[in-house]
């Protein structure tokens, strides 16, 4: 047998002291592969470098950006492995043009978002938060009788967006007895039979839903998708939920939304800047729930995040194509063919 396969994995997936965040086995999954070697960068830093990626043919990817710099200078990667269904932090007509195959896990996400945004509305529902903090300051009878919560049947849950996420969400609030509706014009009517959803257009899920989720990925098209027009379009008792990415609510608005109630209230888990400052205006606002774009990592997810990636090299090693590649036109491109060939023949 030839080298191993080289594999690296970037350090915002371990803590300061180099062990592993992940719980259950987490990268060392890796060792159970005897053709594999891997190694964790030695820093972590927003934007991966040319320097960091040299002698690795495969890495291991959460929260760093992918520039066409990065991509460009690194001859030998094969392949990014991103730990997540989002791919908005890479440059991915950048990894086509340099030979890169980008590869995502969108089954480790769905399930753990889902029950996010779940947890999400039935906090705001039961006005958990407010509850919690009257409650440790001793005002028993206000967390009693001046902060009632909202019963979830009969009410209406809406998404924009219906993809495996906003698709699993569905199945898991069926047992509330909510009516379901939803605005994605990517999909038909016939896709969504298995969920009693109704589609609709946007207008009409941010004027009758009582909960709005925001389930789509980011773009140029998403970007401030919801504003100060939409969030006026809702219910002054609805809340909206946003698990997907920040800027997909101008969060300016938001504020002024919350502030003025417009809405009843929020759940966010990502944010236009993250990490957000500290001095966030939403931070100082009763009517929300924050999370640090965290809602989603479980030990579910992290241990079918690590199952599947590790899937995805064996199949790379193996000479097949993972199912969930992102840029599927650059497999047949000579660039990434001329490596993936070097590649098999230096492990022979």
């Amino acid at each position: 047998m030839g080298r191993k396969a080289r594999v690296a994995v970037t350090r915002d997936l371990f803590d300061a002291e180099g062990k592993s965040v992940s719980p259950g086995p987490g990268p060392s999954i890796l060792d159970k592969m005897a053709d594999v070697e891997w190694d964790k960068f030695q820093e972590y830093l927003t934007e991966v470098t040319t320097e960091q990626t040299g002698g690795f043919d495969m890495v291991i990817s959460f929260a760093p950006y992918w520039t066409r710099q990065t991509l460009s200078g690194s001859p030998q990667l094969l392949s990014i492995h991103r730990g997540g269904v989002g791919y908005d932090m890479v440059d991915v007509p950048a990894c086509t043009d340099a030979g890169v195959a980008l590869f995502i896990i969108p089954a480790a996400v769905r399930r753990p978002v889902a029950t996010g945004i779940m947890a999400m509305m039935l906090a705001l529902a039961t006005r958990l938060r407010v509850k919690d903090i009257v409650t440790r300051s001793g005002k028993w009878d206000d967390g009693r009788k001046k902060y009632p919560g909202i019963g979830l049947g009969g009410k209406t849950l809406g998404s924009i967006g219906v993809g495996n996420i906003g698709h699993d969400l569905f199945r898991l609030a069926k047992p509330f007895g909510m009516k379901h509706i939803a605005y994605d014009p990517y999909i038909t009517q016939d896709a969504v039979k298995d969920i009693d959803l109704q589609l609709v257009d946007m207008d009409t899920v941010l004027s009758r839903s009582d909960f709005v989720n925001v389930s789509c990925p980011l773009s140029e098209k998403t970007r401030h998708l919801v504003g100060e027009k939409e969030l006026k379009k809702m219910k002054p008792t609805a809340y909206i939920i946003n698990t997907s990415r920040g800027p997909v609510i101008d969060e300016a608005a938001l504020v002024k939304a919350l502030k003025e109630n417009w809405i009843a209230g929020a759940g966010i888990d990502v944010f236009e800047e993250e990490p957000t400052p500290a001095d966030n205006p939403l931070f100082k606002l009763e009517n929300i729930i924050v999370t640090p774009h965290s809602i989603a990592m479980t030990d579910e997810f992290y241990i079918t995040m690590w199952e599947l990636i590790a899937e995805q090299i064996r199949q790379m090693i193996d000479g097949e194509k993972p199912a969930t590649l992102v840029n599927p036109e650059v497999w047949d491109k000579p660039e990434f063919q001329n490596k993936l060939k070097k590649f098999h023949q230096e492990m022979k």
